[in-house]
C-alpha cells in the first residue's frame, strides 16, 4: 500500500470523526456518538463517578498538579486497576481507535501508562495494535532492540505508523501536546488523535484545536457529575 494511500485513509477516517453536539455551545464535542451509544458507556460513568470521582463543593477545593483550583477531582488510577472497569475502557478505547485505523497506542507515563496495557491486551485479533510509553524525561541512549529515540519505549517506532496518544484526565492537553510534539519530532510516525478518559472542560479541546490535533474523551466531567 502506498504512502499517499495510507495517508488518505485516515485523513478521510479524520474528516468522518468530526462530530457535532447541539449541547455545547460551539457545536464541538469530545465525546463521539458511537462511544454514547455503546452498552459499556452507562456504567463506566458510573464506575468512573464511584471509584475516581469527588465534587468538592466549591471552587477551591482542591488545587491541581497543574496549579489550578478546581472543584472537581478526578483520580483514575482505580479505574485502570478495577477489572470490570478495565474491560470498558479496553472496548471503547478500541472502537474508536478501530475506526480511526491506527497502528499504535501510547502515551506519557504515568497515567498512560496502564491505559496503554488495557489498549492492547484488549484490541481485537483482526486488528491488533503495540504499544509504547513516553517518559516525561528521556533517560539512556534511546532503544538498543526497537531504535526508538530517547524516552521513547516499548514497541519498535522505527518503520513509522499511526499513533493514538491516550491520557487519563485531561485539563489543558499541555501533557498530551508535548508527547505528540515528541513523537513527530523523534520518529517518522503520525498522530492522528489523543483519545482521554476523562475530559474535564477546562480548556483541553481549545488548546488541542489550536496545535491542529484531533481529540476525543470516553465521557465529561459534564457526564460525570451530572451538571
Amino acid at each position: 500500500m502506498s504512502a499517499a494511500f495510507k495517508s488518505h485513509g485516515w485523513h478521510q477516517r479524520l474528516r468522518e470523526a468530526k462530530f457535532i453536539d447541539a449541547g455545547h455551545k460551539d457545536g464541538l464535542m469530545t465525546v463521539h456518538p458511537s462511544v454514547r451509544s455503546h452498552p459499556s458507556w452507562p456504567r463506566l460513568v458510573e464506575l468512573v463517578r464511584n471509584l475516581a470521582f469527588i465534587d468538592g463543593g466549591s471552587d477551591d477545593a482542591f488545587t491541581l498538579a497543574s496549579g489550578r483550583n478546581s472543584r472537581w477531582f478526578f483520580d483514575t488510577k482505580p479505574v485502570m486497576m478495577h477489572p470490570e472497569s478495565t474491560h470498558h475502557l479496553g472496548a471503547l478505547f478500541n472502537l474508536r481507535m478501530d475506526d480511526l485505523g491506527v497502528d499504535f497506542v501510547g502515551g506519557l507515563e504515568l497515567g498512560a501508562v496502564p491505559l496503554t496495557a488495557i489498549a492492547v491486551a484488549t484490541s481485537h485479533a483482526t486488528t491488533p495494535r503495540l504499544g509504547f510509553m513516553v517518559r516525561k524525561e528521556a533517560k539512556g541512549r534511546g532503544g538498543r532492540k526497537t531504535n526508538n529515540p530517547p524516552g521513547i519505549e516499548g514497541s519498535s517506532l522505527e518503520n513509522g505508523g499511526t499513533i493514538v496518544i491516550v491520557e487519563d484526565v485531561t485539563t489543558t492537553g499541555g501533557s498530551a501536546i508535548k508527547a505528540v510534539e515528541r513523537i513527530h519530532q523523534g520518529t517518522s510516525c503520525k498522530v492522528v488523535a489523543v483519545i482521554s478518559i476523562v475530559d474535564r472542560e477546562e480548556g483541553a479541546k481549545e488548546a488541542f484545536a489550536d496545535a491542529g490535533i484531533h481529540f476525543e474523551s470516553i465521557m465529561t466531567r459534564s457526564d460525570v457529575a451530572g451538571q
